[in-house]
């Protein structure tokens, strides 16, 4: 444990080394200001006309909420992708790995330590983010999602899928390679949600039964509707429901339902289980 919880804190170190952190901490604040800035003004403007009542301009607050989610999702999935790829693909042409695991170290020690560094910086990342995001708004508009927590730890949820998913790849391919390729599978999973919801409109048997396929084999797009669930108020969804019905669904900016327990269940054990491939692959590998 103590190999573990050390490599750990060498990750966090690393990362802020490079200045990593700063940079995203640098560009976090000027998103926030200038989208705070500019949900004030749309606001203050709908306010001042009086052509729109308080909840419709909640429900519009709310909808800007989730699609500055979307964005921070994507600059959240490159940030896991591009964090994991090089942490142990450029330990290995480095050959830091090779004075790392000659010491009495496992293989399995060091990975596990890489993937708790990396999540504990894209996750403070992420609750850093999104909080002060909702902080930011709910003080120049008064209002707040229903469930902030809930969707900060499903925004972070995703990033953790992708950074494990990184770290297996980091094991045979070099960094970028990895990189690249898990922040293209990220967005194929979204479209595949996409094409889930659409499917179901037109009552597309085999397109439906495939994305939903995909949304196991890749977790990330139904824990991004946990976000959007998070985000919307009771409102959006009763409206969505009466006004749609089930074709609602296919926006990909709507959720009707959290994501149910089982698939819950699947997230955190497909991380354990990419997981253990890592280990698995990082110790059949010659170094």
């Amino acid at each position: 444990m103590r190999a573990i919880l050390t490599i750990a804190r060498l990750t966090v170190a690393e990362a802020a080394r490079r200045r990593i952190l700063v940079v995203l901490l640098a560009l976090t604040l000027v998103s926030v200001a200038l989208t705070t800035l500019g949900v004030e003004r749309l606001v203050t403007l709908g306010r001042a006309s009086g052509d729109a009542n308080e909840l419709e301009i909640q429900v519009g607050v709310s909808q800007i909420l989730i699609l500055v989610a979307f964005m921070f999702s994507f600059v959240l999935a490159m940030t896991a992708a591009f964090l994991a790829a090089p942490s142990i693909a450029a330990d290995l042409e480095t050959g830091v790995a090779h004075a790392l695991l000659a010491r009495p170290i496992r293989r399995a020690d060091y990975v596990i330590g890489r993937w708790i560094g990396l999540v504990v910086i894209v996750a403070a990342y992420a609750a850093g983010s999104g909080l002060l995001e909702i902080a930011a708004v709910r003080l120049v508009t008064g209002y707040a999602p229903p469930q902030p927590p809930m969707a900060v730890a499903f925004l972070s949820a995703q990033a953790i899928v992708l950074l494990t998913l990184a770290l297996l790849c980091s094991t045979r391919l070099p960094a970028i390679a990895a990189g690249a390729i898990c922040v293209v599978v990220y967005g194929l999973g979204w479209m595949a949600g996409v094409f889930a919801g659409i499917g179901r409109v037109f009552d597309a048997g085999p397109l439906v039964a495939v994305a939903e396929a995909s949304r196991w084999l890749l977790p990330s797009d139904g824990l991004w509707r946990g976000t959007i669930y998070s985000l919307e108020p009771p409102a959006v969804v009763l409206v969505a429901l009466g006004r749609g019905g089930p074709a609602a669904d296919a926006n990909p900016f709507f959720a009707s339902t959290p994501p149910p327990l089982p698939f819950l269940a699947w997230s955190v054990a497909w991380v354990v289980l990419v997981l253990a491939l890592t280990v698995i692959s990082l110790d059949r590998r010659d170094l």
